[in-house]
């Protein structure tokens, strides 16, 4: 194809995130319940001799840190670019621009939705032709979140997440997503967890607590059942290693969210409303109390990565 391509990718939130143990491959074991919500990253891919990436947008600038957002090989995007390429047996020769709106080192899979996006774009430039099972193949081999991106919608994950099967939900759910202070590092997280668990803090997991109570309250389509399954590991050993995320929660909370976690490893609080006018309501006072850096109304679920018009 001549011209430009563009593809964008949705966030994503963790209505219940069960862990398990440590696995032999250094993975744990997970269960979780993805939902795409609608907040995205967009991709343009046109082409060009080599690979090259341009990044712009949310978290790249020079306040959010030098090389929080990569410009190199370093970037899923550029290794997605590379995967397919070497799948299909063609040239990676692109020019990709990377346009980002879900926020940077928080817990939104913003680099997997990235790097979704770019599989599916440079698939439409370079006419690969590739299907559906392969581009999930090609997305678990990125990372643990990528094929849910390219999938979308709400989705049980199993494995170390990258094993993705649809569920229904029956009606779009309404989020305030609070982004509190720096990133929490995920490997860190996770390797709290399994402190806590040694030393008797958290009880002891012989496999991740079933995902069923939120699949159900999902399949319901009602807030209110969904907002008493909502569940993650991982929030406990993020509240150690960040108190201040306790005071996000409260001030979620005391807003009027039907119940607020952290999302994945965090830091970002997902508060659950019970309707778009109640959401965008919650945003506005959350957005004045100080205590989240950035504030942003969405629902889900959305579909994953797809080509623009």
């Amino acid at each position: 194809m001549t011209g430009v391509v563009v593809a964008r990718a949705p966030a994503k939130v963790n209505v219940h995130l069960g862990v398990g143990p440590l696995r032999d491959d250094g993975f744990h074991e997970l269960h979780t319940v993805y939902l795409a919500v609608s907040l995205f990253d967009t991709v343009s891919a046109r082409p060009g001799e080599g690979l090259s990436l341009t990044v712009s947008g949310e978290g790249t600038g020079v306040a959010a840190g030098p090389g929080l957002v990569p410009g190199d090989r370093t970037n899923l995007v550029w290794r997605a670019a590379e995967l397919l390429a070497e799948h299909a047996g063609v040239a990676a020769d692109a020019a990709l621009d990377v346009a980002k709106s879900i926020p940077v080192a928080a817990g939104l899979a913003g680099g997997s939705a990235d790097a979704a996006a770019a599989l599916v774009a440079l698939d439409a430039l370079w006419g690969t032709r590739a299907s559906r099972e392969d581009l999930l193949g090609l997305a678990a081999r990125l990372g643990s979140d990528v094929p849910f991106s390219l999938v979308g919608g709400a989705a049980l994950g199993t494995g170390r997440g990258e094993q993705v099967t649809p569920v229904l939900a029956r009606s779009r759910s309404h989020w305030v997503l609070g982004i509190a202070g720096e990133g929490l590092s995920t490997p860190a997280v996770y390797g709290e967890l399994d402190r806590m668990r040694a030393a008797g803090a958290l009880p002891a997991a012989a496999g991740p607590s079933p995902a069923d109570p939120v699949i159900a309250a999902l399949r319901a389509g009602e807030a209110a059942p969904l907002a008493a399954a909502l569940t993650n590991d991982l929030q406990p050993p993020a509240l150690t290693l960040r108190p201040d995320l306790r005071r996000a929660l409260r001030a979620a909370t005391d807003a009027g969210a039907l119940a607020a976690l952290v999302s994945g490893s965090g830091p970002t609080v997902a508060a659950l409303a019970p309707d778009e006018t109640a959401a965008v309501r919650l945003a506005a006072e959350l957005a004045g109390v100080g205590v989240f850096r950035t504030v942003r109304a969405v629902s889900g679920p959305v579909p994953g990565a797809r080509l623009v018009p």
